[in-house]
C-alpha cells in the first residue's frame, strides 16, 4: 500500500487546486458583474421610508414598454465634450434668430451640457437610425417660434448624420419643408401661433377658443404640437382684437383660463379628427422664459451672461401655471398622445437662449432657444420615445 501514497497526496493536491481556483473564477465572475451594473445603472432603490417612486403623468406622457420604468423628464445637466451634435454653420437651415455663435456669442460652455435623467440613461441620438426607421414619411411641427425652434434643431441633426444625403427645402407662410430625398422622408414646420382659429370678422379679428381649421395637418405619420408663448401677448403684439368663447365676444379675457379652454378644444379636435393608429401625436409641453432671475434667485439677472445650467435637479421658480392646462386637456384625451414635458428640463437652462446674440432681433432673447443647443435634447427625447 505503501506506493499508492503519493498518488492520494497529488489527487488531493490537485483538487485543492482545482478548488482554488473555481473560487478566483467565482470572485472575478461577481467582480465583472459589480462593474456591469455600474455601467448600466439601474434604478436604485428608495431608501427605507422614501417616498420616491415612478409615478405615471397623464396619457402618454412616458414612452412604451421599452422605457416604461423612465421619466425622461426627471433628472439635471452634466458636462459632456462629445457636444453638440453638430455645428450651426454647417445647418443650411438655422434662423438668424437662433444662431448664436454666428452673431458674436463669446462662450461655448452652453454647447457641452447632456441631460441626465435620474433613472436611466437616455439613448444617444443616431440620426441614420431615424432616416431609416422613417423612410418615406411625413413629420409635421405645428405651432408658433419655439416650433420652428424644434424642427429647424431635427433637420440639423439629422442633415449632420447623413450630410451626403441629398435635401430640397422650401420656406414659407404658413408652411416650411426640409425633404430628404435619399431617404423620401419630409420634416415640416406649420405657423399657428393659438392652434385655435383667428377669423376676419366686421368687428376685426375675433380669436376663436371653440373653433380649429386643422385639415392641412392630416395625413401625416408624425404631429408635433405647440402652443403658449403668445397666450400672454398685450398690446401691439396681440394678433387679434376681440376673443369669442362660445357665444359669447368679448374684449378681452383671463388668458390662462382662455388657454385652458384652447388646449381643451385641440384635445378634441385631436380626439376627433386624427388616426393615431397611422399618426404619431406628440404636445411639445411648456417652453419657459428667463428674463427674470429672481425666479432663480437674482434679482437683478435675466438670461443675458448666464453661462452654465441651474445645478440640481429642481428649479427654484417651481411649475408654471400652463403645464396644469396642459395636462388636464391630455388627461382627459381618448386618444393617446406623447406629453414632451420639456418644461423642467428647460426651466434649468437659463443659459441657453440667444439673449443679445440673436439675429436681427436687439432685444435680449430670453424666450428661443441657441442651435445647437437645448431643443437638441427634446428631439433626443422624441428619439428615445420611438425606440419603445
Amino acid at each position: 500500500m505503501a506506493p499508492e501514497r503519493p498518488r492520494q497526496k497529488l489527487c488531493i493536491f490537485l483538487l485543492a487546486a482545482l478548488a482554488c481556483s473555481l473560487r478566483a473564477g467565482a470572485a472575478a465572475a461577481n467582480t465583472s458583474t459589480s462593474t456591469l451594473a455600474i455601467r448600466l445603472k439601474p434604478p436604485s432603490k428608495p431608501r427605507h421610508g422614501s417616498t420616491r417612486q415612478h409615478r405615471p403623468g397623464p396619457r402618454g406622457s412616458h414612452a412604451g414598454s421599452g422605457m416604461a420604468s423612465c421619466n425622461m423628464f426627471q433628472g439635471s445637466w452634466v458636462y459632456d465634450d462629445a457636444l453638440p451634435m453638430y455645428d450651426a454653420a454647417g445647418c443650411p437651415f438655422v434662423e438668424p434668430e437662433f444662431d448664436c455663435q454666428k452673431y458674436g456669442r463669446p462662450d461655448k460652455l452652453y454647447l457641452k451640457y447632456r441631460w441626465r435623467p435620474a433613472s436611466c440613461e437616455l439613448p444617444r441620438f443616431d440620426g441614420r437610425d431615424l432616416l431609416s426607421r422613417w423612410k418615406g414619411k411625413k413629420v409635421l411641427f405645428v405651432g408658433d417660434s419655439i416650433s420652428l425652434n424644434q424642427w429647424e434643431s431635427l433637420v440639423c441633426m439629422l442633415h449632420a448624420a447623413a450630410p451626403s444625403s441629398r435635401t430640397s427645402y422650401s420656406r414659407g407662410n404658413p408652411v416650411s419643408t426640409v425633404t430628404f430625398q435619399d431617404y423620401g422622408l419630409s420634416v415640416a414646420y406649420y405657423r399657428s401661433t393659438y392652434l385655435v382659429d383667428i377669423v376676419e370678422e366686421s368687428i376685426g379679428r375675433v380669436l376663436k377658443l371653440d373653433s380649429i381649421s386643422g385639415d392641412a395637418w392630416l395625413g401625416t405619420d408624425m404631429l408635433v404640437f405647440n402652443t403658449w408663448h403668445w397666450w400672454t401677448h398685450t398690446g401691439k403684439d396681440q394678433p387679434w382684437d376681440y376673443v369669442q368663447d362660445g357665444a359669447q365676444v368679448m374684449k378681452d379675457m383671463d388668458r390662462l383660463t382662455a388657454f385652458s379652454k384652447g388646449m381643451s378644444t385641440w384635445a378634441r379636435w385631436v380626439d376627433s379628427n386624427v388616426d393615431t393608429s397611422k399618426t404619431k401625436v406628440y404636445f411639445q409641453g411648456i417652453s419657459p422664459t428667463h428674463f427674470n432671475g429672481a425666479q432663480w434667485g437674482e434679482s437683478s439677472s435675466s438670461c443675458a451672461h448666464q453661462t452654465q445650467p441651474i445645478a440640481g435637479p429642481t428649479y427654484p421658480g417651481g411649475p408654471l401655471p400652463a403645464q396644469g392646462a396642459v395636462r388636464n386637456a391630455l388627461g382627459g384625451m381618448s386618444k393617446p398622445v406623447f406629453l414632451l414635458d420639456i418644461t423642467l428640463l428647460s426651466q434649468l437652462r437659463r443659459d441657453a437662449h440667444p439673449s443679445a446674440y440673436s439675429g436681427g432681433h436687439p432685444s435680449n432673447d430670453c424666450s428661443h432657444w441657441c442651435l445647437a443647443g437645448l431643443p437638441d435634447t427634446w428631439n433626443q427625447i422624441l428619439y428615445a420615445s420611438l425606440l419603445a
